[in-house]
């Protein structure tokens, strides 16, 4: 290594240095605690390859908002990474794409991961084996992207809020950019218990998280970007910090603009990991209830989602599989894999080695907020983060719930500074408004209440269920509300159409009566001029007198005559024709 590269790659460690050990102030949140992080069975070793499974079950919804439309039918041959389900323009969606290549056989209702069992939508593709990837269109020219450009290449690679809120990322970056938002916040805490696929992702691929960062941050133009990050990760902690060294040795610039970028460790405590907690310990700034980061210039995105924005613009490959961290004291070799969407839980847990004679349950996500699974034949979705499957005796088993004792250890252990013992009653009686009133929907469900609570009462289940009927009954007023709307809409139809009708009898009515007094005038007129002719007739007899042998008329008085009510003839088709018009 020559002198002048020496140099230059001392500055920028140099630079690099000053991003790690600078002092940040940090602030805190109310609630939470300290757990066992359980994350060692894990995070040893690298990110292993799941078997491509024979059948992958995709469902449409994998994200909030309306449902993806299926665009392939029964028989159809699709090749990985091919959109096989569009969002509907100007929805809050995101499209679906065939993780493997194969023959689509189904398209049918199927069990999803889900707390309630639910069922949904979904593309079943039977694989081929080959795993042949369509013709991907990576950019070219990343420098020359417009924030139109990349928020397009993420939209149509599918890209969905990796953390578990689900949130389409290009309607969450063109809103943010909207509204000019001067902070961009990296989650990379990951505090919940036993999970580590964002520990391991950090460890093995930094750089691809770290350009996935400045692409997000170009698409919203923030001015700076924090990465919080827990104590007890320090050697992804080490990785990030080396992969913004690394950026800024062949870049000219980069000094400039990784000095914006800081990696911030804050404290390890649950719920660290929570959108507003970490917003709060590293800015100090506090989201007001029912409002968004963004409303206080801030935009908060998952650390796996920032590498699956890199693979979308610099490589053109949708979202098609994520990260997995399975283990549990069931599993014989817990590990973190890069699982395809789709792929049955069975053939996950099978490749780990699922111990049958020591599993107790099997949980989705972690221990705190996850959920038992009915079924293992479900599929991994683009939320799905851990696969615990724990041994007997390995987590505790929930007592039979006791009566409330007003103790309000709940209230102290909530990060939201929520109520949760008031939330409870009123959720529990069915009174949902008034929970409501205590802002139920700001509950984040990160179970503090129900761990600490002595009366064993499963207080977030409860939460759950006010939320869920909460959103039935608005779902039920709209649809009536839309009836409503629809009923009356019909109403004021027919009511148009019986005066348009009316209106139509009225003039027929009219029209007919003035061709009738039409007629009438004429034949008036006609008679009148009868008698006028025949009066002219009898006088001229009379003045002849008897000096005419035969008392017939001169041949040019018959001619006038005729010519006279050739005349009044004309004069009534006229006089009928104006009033007919009139």
């Amino acid at each position: 290594m020559n002198q002048s590269a020496q140099i230059t790659n001392t500055e920028n460690k140099t630079v690099s240095g000053k991003i790690a050990a600078a002092l940040y102030k940090l602030w805190s949140f109310p609630g939470g605690f300290r757990l066992s992080g359980q994350k060692a069975r894990s995070n040893h070793q690298s990110i292993s390859t799941a078997k491509i499974p024979k059948y992958l079950t995709i469902p449409l919804s994998q994200h909030i908002g309306q449902a993806a439309e299926a665009v392939v039918k029964t028989g159809d041959k699709v090749l990985k990474g091919q959109a096989i389900a569009y969002a509907e323009q100007g929805t809050v969606s995101a499209p679906v794409h065939a993780s493997s290549s194969g023959t689509v056989i189904a398209l049918e209702e199927r069990l999803i991961p889900h707390p309630s069992g639910l069922t949904a939508a979904c593309i079943i593709i039977e694989t081929d084996g080959y795993d042949q990837w369509i013709e991907c269109s990576a950019q070219q020219d990343i420098k020359a992207l417009t924030t139109e450009q990349i928020i397009e290449q993420i939209a149509e690679s599918g890209i969905v809020g990796l953390g578990g809120a689900l949130f389409p990322t290009a309607a969450k970056l063109k809103t943010a950019a909207q509204k000019q938002v001067d902070t961009l916040i990296i989650n990379a805490a990951e505090c919940e218990p036993y999970i580590s696929c964002d520990d391991v992702l950090m460890r093995q691929r930094p750089e691809e998280i770290i350009l996935g960062i400045l692409l997000i941050k170009k698409a919203v133009g923030a001015e700076r970007c924090l990465i919080g990050i827990e104590d007890n990760k320090p050697e992804a902690y080490q990785a990030l910090t080396e992969a913004i060294t690394g950026y800024a040795a062949p870049h000219s610039n980069a000094n400039a603009v990784t000095a914006k970028i800081d990696i911030i460790q804050v404290p390890t405590r649950y719920p660290a990991g929570g959108e507003k907690q970490l917003i709060q310990v590293l800015t100090g700034k506090e989201v007001p209830s029912q409002k968004l980061p963004m409303d206080i210039g801030i935009i908060c995105h998952n650390i796996t989602t920032a590498a699956a924005v890199y693979q979308a613009v610099y490589r053109g490959e949708p979202l098609i599989s994520r990260i997995v961290t399975v283990t549990g004291g069931a599993i014989r070799v817990a590990q973190n894999m890069e699982v395809l969407i789709g792929t049955p839980i069975r053939d996950i847990l099978q490749q780990a080695g699922l111990n049958e004679d020591k599993v107790e349950k099997i949980i989705l996500g972690g221990p705190m907020m996850g959920f038992s699974l009915p079924s293992i034949d479900i599929p991994v979705t683009k939320a799905s983060n851990c696969i615990l499957a724990s041994e007997k005796g390995e987590l505790a088993t929930p007592e039979p719930a006791m009566p409330c004792i007003r103790c309000a250890l709940c209230a102290d252990s909530c990060p939201m500074s929520l109520l949760p013992q008031q939330m409870y009653w009123y959720a529990k009686a069915r009174e949902l408004e008034k929970a409501q009133d205590y802002n139920i929907f700001d509950c984040i469900e990160c179970g503090c209440c129900s761990y600490v609570c002595p009366s064993n009462i499963p207080l977030v289940q409860y939460f759950r269920y006010a939320k869920t009927e909460i959103w039935g009954d608005e779902r039920e007023r709209a649809k009536a509300n839309l009836a409503r709307e629809r009923h009356e809409f019909r109403e004021q139809r027919l009511e148009k159409a019986k005066r348009a009708k009316a209106e139509v009898s009225r003039l027929r009515k009219e029209k007919l009566a003035q061709k009738k007094a039409a007629d009438k005038a004429a034949l008036q007129a006609d008679s009148s001029q009868q008698a006028d002719g025949s009066k002219q007739a009898d006088g001229s007899t009379q003045a002849d007198g008897s000096g005419q042998a035969e008392g017939s008329k001169s041949k040019p008085d018959l001619i006038q005559e005729a010519i006279a009510r050739s005349k009044a003839k004309k004069a009534r088709q006229q006089a009928v024709k104006k009033i007919l018009k009139i």
